[in-house]
């Protein structure tokens, strides 16, 4: 281990139990690296974060705005490598990766050596992923970049747009404001998306636009004024 490396640390994002301590210790002893856990949002965490060479987060614990939170604070700091550990399934892999920056996937059922083994190459400045996981996630993009060009399923500008703000959690209220439209012309542009897609609720037509179309800004005066760029 370099004189650099005994300066930092691998920092595991989740609740602190003495089970999670015993796995912290293991993982220390595989890697040789100093391990620690912090809570979310703990007193003083982003120092801890931010002389660390690794994080980790719990898939299972945080909720996304917990993830989003500690990241937005670290984004400026290049130097940090982020995973995700205990994840369901590909499908919540895929979720996360479209969401955060991250360049390892661990799933719950995943054994302690083959952690320690992503671990290792994710300190070496490699990705931790499968195979399969990049394929879809090279297909998804591609096809969002088609999408980009060609108008999808019909749909004009106006019903994507309020197809975005839909997925960033707007109430047809908050749309109407943004775009200086009535909740009654709102409705009628949904009713033609959920048409045009083949969805009946908003959920599934949120699932659709993550699928077709990414994830889209949270803010909604900036996804306005990307439309409008």
């Amino acid at each position: 281990m370099s004189d650099v490396d005994a300066e930092r640390s691998i920092v595991f994002i989740t609740p602190i139990t003495p089970q999670a301590q015993l796995f912290f210790d293991y993982v220390s002893e595989q890697t040789g690296m100093p391990v620690t856990g912090v809570e979310p949002r703990a007193p003083r965490w982003t120092e801890q974060l931010l002389d660390s060479a690794l994080i980790l987060f719990d898939a299972t614990a945080l909720t996304m705005d917990d993830i989003a939170f500690v990241e937005q604070a670290l984004v400026h700091n290049d130097d940090l490598t982020m995973a995700a550990f205990n994840v369901r399934d590909e499908d919540e892999a895929v979720d996360l990766l479209d969401r955060l920056y991250l360049q390892g996937v661990f799933y719950r059922t995943d054994r302690a050596e083959l952690i320690c083994k992503g671990i290792q190459s994710l300190l070496h400045a490699d990705w931790w992923m499968s195979r399969h996981l990049m394929t879809r996630l090279i297909r998804t993009y591609r096809r969002r970049r088609i999408n980009v060009f060609r108008p999808s399923c019909g749909l004009t500008q106006r019903e994507v747009q309020i197809l975005l703000m839909l997925g960033s959690g707007a109430t047809n209220l908050e749309i109407s404001k943004q775009l200086f439209i009535s909740e009654h012309t709102v409705k009628s542009h949904l009713y033609n998306v959920f048409r045009k897609i083949e969805v009946r609720n908003r959920t599934q037509a949120i699932a659709w636009a993550r699928e077709n179309l990414g994830v889209p800004p949270v803010n909604l005066t900036e996804t306005c004024q990307a439309m409008h760029a």
